[in-house]
């Protein structure tokens, strides 16, 4: 399912042209990340601190479409989809508020569920694959 999470740009956000800075639009779709997972009782303190699975970004993209500045209202619309029994992608889509509302950046995370005792690959942990499938 399909989620969404909306927030105010701010001054941290930008860079000195008073735009949003390159990176910070991974920062806002971490957060939106971060959003969506407590959301659905999967807090990200769990992939940190308990167990063995850890759930690294291996792969991002970023297609930037119009500049982001401070005080902008933005939604960042979230969809998951399953790469293998280990592997997800979460495709963002960042909308500045209007009117009109106007598409800023489209953004692609994909994620590896890896063992930190063995360093290798494992199969995501159920909660975690039922809700990238809900996605």
């Amino acid at each position: 399912m399909p989620y969404t999470y909306t927030r105010t740009i701010r001054l941290a956000d930008t860079d000195a042209a008073g735009i949003v800075f390159f990176a910070n639009y991974l920062g806002l779709c971490h957060e939106a990340y971060e959003a969506a997972l407590t959301a659905a009782g999967l807090p990200v303190q769990s992939f940190i601190t308990g167990g063995d699975v850890i759930v690294p970004i291996a792969k991002s993209s970023v297609d930037y479409l119009r500049p982001l500045q401070c005080g902008d209202r933005v939604s960042i619309a979230l969809t998951t989809s399953l790469l293998s029994e280990n592997s997800f992608a979460i495709d963002y889509v960042i909308t500045r508020l209007g009117p009109p509302d106007k598409v800023a950046a489209r953004v692609r995370t994909e994620h590896v569920c890896t063992s930190r005792s063995r360093r290798e690959r494992t199969a995501l942990p159920d909660a975690l694959a039922a809700w990238v499938q809900a996605g």
